[in-house]
């Protein structure tokens, strides 16, 4: 099945994840709000299929305690659909459509004066390479099937940069009573783009893209166990029954913050 140019989720309740062929591989995306509450899902997804080996995937977590939190992770990604549609067959031009994609989001947050605010993380695939971009606390991961982490974001927060920094072990970071702050966002005056380096892709390699609600209720090593091997699907479903156990409390003493959460799994080869 040929995929549609632009996949748009947001304020879904998805039962099962989504399994589609993208940018010459496999992709797996899920959303859904926190089991707690009868509001909107403010997180949000997309994919953007620019050609058989080139893509844009994004996440937008709308900011809780914040105003239109949905509405703020909607306009991201229209922001994004509208710029990626710029970009030609070169690098550098995935690359500025990314940055503008942040910057056109940013105006346009700031311009609907509903004072909302929205992370927003995006993977570029091109030709078996990933780039990451983010502002906020949402996750690029990109692990090999061993387990070895290739890439990893820094959440923009004060307890991200204490993990970055060996001040708080990571361990502990998930328990922190200043886990729910964040200090970068887009629809801020200061916001501010962090882009990572191109890396090359293997054929085992997963990449994900996930908002706190999958990070924060998982610990690192946990989500790179599950999402490093096997069928994409059956990967996507642990992890979606992972993260609602963890929100459900029923795992005791480990970390229990209910939360919208949405996450995408890319792997560079067919893997349904």
């Amino acid at each position: 099945m040929i995929p549609e140019p632009c996949q748009l989720y947001r304020e879904v309740e998805m039962g099962e994840p989504q399994v589609v062929s993208f940018a010459s591989g496999t992709v797996a995306v899920f959303s859904a709000s926190k089991p707690t509450t009868d509001g909107p899902n403010e997180d949000a997804a997309a994919l953007f299929h620019l050609g058989p080996e080139r893509g844009v995937l994004v996440v937008a977590d709308g900011a809780g305690g914040m105003r239109s939190g949905n509405r703020a992770s909607s306009i991201a990604l229209d922001a994004m659909k509208e710029t990626a549609s710029q970009a030609n067959g070169s690098e550098a031009s995935l690359r500025a459509a990314v940055l503008n994609g942040f910057e056109l989001a940013n105006e346009k947050i700031l311009d609907s004066g509903a004072g909302s605010a929205t992370t927003l993380a995006v993977a570029t695939i091109e030709n078996n390479l990933v780039r990451c971009y983010h502002a906020g606390d949402s996750m690029v991961l990109v692990t090999g099937q061993r387990g070895r982490v290739k890439l990893l974001t820094t959440s923009h927060s004060p307890v991200g940069y204490g993990v970055e920094a060996g001040l708080i072990d990571e361990d502990k970071a998930l328990g922190h009573d200043q886990l729910h702050l964040v200090s970068n966002l887009v629809g801020c005056n200061d916001m501010h783009i962090e882009l990572g380096p191109t890396r090359p892709l293997n054929t085992f390699d997963t990449v994900l893209i996930a908002s706190d609600g999958v990070c924060d209720n998982l610990h690192l090593d946990e989500i790179i166990d599950i999402v490093r091997k096997g069928k994409l699907k059956e990967v996507a479903q642990t992890l979606v029954e992972r993260c609602r156990k963890r929100m459900a409390g029923e795992n005791g003493d480990e970390p229990n913050k209910p939360d919208d959460f949405t996450f995408i799994l890319y792997r560079p080869r067919s893997d349904s």
